[in-house]
């Protein structure tokens, strides 16, 4: 399988899909094949997210690898979704924009590139909504 399909098999990275318990209701971010709550009751099923939360926390990243240098200093945070799950992914925001409580909607962008002639990876970022 070549690197490219292989990052397009990944479906929780460029569709932002998890799982969902259809017992409880809880939803799961990245997927799960068990229910932590209803355990061996739990029905688990594929779900897709709205791509709207809020930043429930938040740090500045001011000292980065060498992949990330050029974005420095970015906005990190643990953002709630709609449906209840949390995710950690960057807020393509000025620093001081930033809030707990700042609604956020998904976007889809490079988080990184392999040298000149390398993979890019794409995946999930936020944007104020």
């Amino acid at each position: 399988m070549s690197v490219p399909r292989y990052w397009r098999k990944q479906l929780n990275r460029y569709n932002l899909k998890g799982s969902k318990c259809e017992t409880c209701g809880r939803h799961f971010f990245p997927p799960r094949g068990l229910c932590p709550e209803c355990r061996r009751d739990g029905k688990i099923v594929d779900c897709e997210f709205s791509g709207n939360g809020t930043v429930r926390t938040f740090s500045i990243i001011r000292t980065a690898s060498s992949d990330y240098d050029i974005q420095t200093p970015y906005p990190l945070a643990i953002i709630e979704l709609d449906e209840g799950t949390c995710m950690t992914a960057q807020v393509i925001c000025e620093p001081e924009e930033i809030h707990i409580g700042m609604k956020v909607k998904r976007v889809f962008r490079r988080i990184i590139a392999e040298g000149n002639g390398g993979v890019i990876v794409y995946g999930t970022k936020f944007v104020p909504a």
